[in-house]
């Protein structure tokens, strides 16, 4: 492909009425009107296509092979793939708006990135909202003709239950075709299910963590309080952007875009549900219950309620919690009765998982000052103890997801997730033990401090310069090329030392990437010390929580300044706190209520109403120096 083929945004012209698109390895073969983009027709068709930015052409992930047809080239062609790349066909399915009928090769999407399914919690008294009674009935006769809901609600006097149309169908048969013994099925003070003979020993839930990134489902046995299996995955609604920014906006510039993703929300909760039923070899029907700890965002995206109020001043909920909830709402196929409770938020961008990771943690009944981060696009933190929390939303944006850096990718096989370096060796740590295709965020947090420590980067974030590496570091210093007019630091040369177009760097931007991320959350918890009238040494823990926390490395976070500067064992990796704190809503009666009480009990700042803080993040845009 010359040069002179390349276009501005690799439209083509003169786009006939319809196209053929064969995608593969799916083998869909499917029409789509002329000038649609690759990535729109496949959205369109439910074949999946990395992406983080939601196909705008930011993020340079939605990356395509195409094996027949003419796709032009745009400028944002040239910048993400090799030339070679360009002569085998690849392209940004993005950038693709089709002018003529295509075979498209689509990488596999990872659906099962490393995730935290464990977190840091508490003992609870086993006290589920469930409950099970099996009961000996006396059969009706001529002399007691009592109805037949009566007779069993009779049977528990000591409890004022309801009940449903749906109890009243099968009741009676289940009643003669059990010869009167049955187990009643409570769910707090409503009578879900009847069911034959004496089941009391079998009853299960479900908690779920719909995160933006991953889903985790927990299977929980409620008659012992232990878990049965746990299973994590990809959100399916990752093509439409990797944070809720870009979702929120997907639903308001296309009018089917919120039915797609609350679909897509359902087919994830789906999938993890068949997987963990099948992994624990229990029935649907004994799963009696769920409880769900999502974002505000996602929460109301999987209800089918339009998030786009969330994501323009004044950033409003529709509601903070929500009642009369069943698993069938969220599209989960378990007992057609049973409940389900999401967790409450805080505010728009401080959501119900933030609520069940303050719940699991303790955070509200601990005498010790505790910082609480959950590290992400949208950085949530909380601070205080039993007296007082002040809780607030940081704009990180993607970098930590490692979604807007040019190596960046999640945690998979060939992910660095951790760089070790001296004046003279650099040491990977690569997911799979694979050879080094990129970076996940914990990876790109360890290189950007050690760059610091070693000195290659300065204070400011800014590369040596030629002479002052090869002096200062020589070891290092073949490492720091110029690629494309850009300063970049090669952490692998997959090809010949030298060709850094075929090299794993940390590029000036990444830098500059992770510099905004990490003044944001600074300047975050700086301000909640501030509203507390705190010092930064009163902290007496840091609770890092996400799959993120879970991962990231202690004293780089210290080093680059994303935490307060305390002893590396104050600094807790909490892991998956929002699933914690939904299992011990599951367990426990008095837990549930105690999530619903810190919405009252929480204060909520809004940083955007600040007016320093623009001075203060740019305070906080540089790296300490001597940590």
């Amino acid at each position: 492909m010359s040069a002179a083929e390349e276009t501005e945004e690799g439209t083509g012209t003169g786009a006939p009425a319809r196209v053929r698109l064969q995608f593969s390895p799916s083998g869909i073969d499917v029409k789509v009107p002329g000038g649609v983009t690759v990535f729109d027709a496949a959205s369109w068709n439910g074949i999946a296509i990395d992406s983080t930015c939601g196909g705008h052409g930011t993020c340079r992930k939605c990356k395509v092979q195409i094996t027949e047809g003419e796709a032009p080239l745009s400028k944002l062609d040239s910048r993400a793939f090799s030339p070679d790349e360009l002569r085998d066909g690849w392209r940004l399915a993005c950038r693709i708006q089709t002018a003529g009928d295509l075979s498209i090769e689509v990488p596999p999407l990872q659906t099962r990135p490393k995730a935290a399914t464990v977190g840091v919690g508490r003992q609870v008294i086993l006290r589920p909202s469930i409950v099970k009674r099996f009961l000996q009935l006396e059969e009706a006769t001529l002399s007691d003709q009592r109805t037949d809901i009566q007779r069993v609600l009779d049977a528990m006097d000591d409890l004022e239950l309801t009940t449903s149309i749906s109890v009243l169908r099968t009741i009676g048969k289940v009643l003669r075709s059990s010869n009167w013994e049955i187990t009643a099925v409570i769910a707090d003070s409503e009578l879900i299910a009847v069911e034959p003979g004496d089941t009391t020993g079998r009853r299960f839930a479900i908690a779920y963590d719909l995160g933006t990134t991953t889903v985790v489902a927990n299977l929980l046995d409620i008659e012992t309080g232990t878990p049965v299996a746990v299973k994590s995955m990809l959100n399916k609604q990752q093509p439409f952007g990797a944070d809720v920014i870009s979702r929120i906006s997907a639903t308001m510039m296309d009018p089917d875009a919120l039915d797609k993703l609350r679909d897509l929300a359902h087919e994830t909760l789906a999938e993890l549900t068949e997987e963990v039923l099948a992994a624990g070899e229990i029935d649907r029907n004994e799963v009696y219950e769920i409880v769900l700890a999502g974002n505000a965002t996602m929460t109301q995206i999987a209800l089918g309620i339009d998030p786009e109020p969330l994501g323009v001043a004044p950033f409003v909920m529709t509601s903070e919690g929500y009642d009369g909830l069943h698993a069938s709402d969220l599209g989960i196929s378990i007992h057609p009765n049973a409940p389900a409770t999401v967790f409450p938020s805080l505010g728009a961008y401080v959501g119900g998982d933030i609520t069940a990771g303050i719940l699991a943690t303790g955070l509200d009944r601990d005498r010790r000052l505790r910082l609480f981060i959950d590290v992400g696009t949208n950085c949530e933190i909380a601070i205080g103890n039993q007296d007082r929390i002040v809780s607030t939303a940081a704009p990180a944006g993607p970098a930590f997801e490692a979604a807007s850096i040019r190596h960046g990718m999640r945690a998979d096989d060939g992910a660095i997730e951790v760089v070790k370096l001296t004046e003279d060796a650099i040491e990977l740590g690569v997911i799979g033990d694979a050879e080094p295709v990129g970076m996940c965020g914990s990876g790109l947090v360890d290189a950007v401090a050690e760059l610091v420590c070693v000195g290659m980067l300065d204070s400011s974030g800014k590369y040596l310069t030629d002479e002052d590496a090869a002096e200062r570091l020589p070891g290092l210093a073949p490492n720091l090329i110029t690629l494309n007019g850009e300063r970049v630091f090669v952490l692998h040369w997959k090809g010949d030392v030298g060709d850094g177009e075929n090299a794993v760097f940390l590029s000036q931007r990444d830098v500059r990437e992770l510099q905004f991320a990490k003044a944001a959350i600074a300047t975050g918890w700086r301000l909640m010390i501030e509203e507390l009238g705190i010092d930064e040494a009163d902290i007496a823990q840091v609770l890092l929580a996400g799959s993120f926390g879970s991962y990231l490395s202690a004293a780089s976070a210290i080093r680059i300044g994303l935490v307060p500067k305390l002893p590396i064992p104050r600094i807790i990796s909490a892991g998956n706190v929002a699933g914690e704190g939904a299992k011990m809503a599951i367990l426990s009666i008095q837990e549930r209520h105690a999530g619903a009480a810190l919405i009252d009990e929480i204060e909520y700042v809004e940083l955007s109403e600040r007016t320093d803080f623009n001075d203060r993040f740019i305070e906080q845009l540089a790296f300490p120096v001597g940590t």
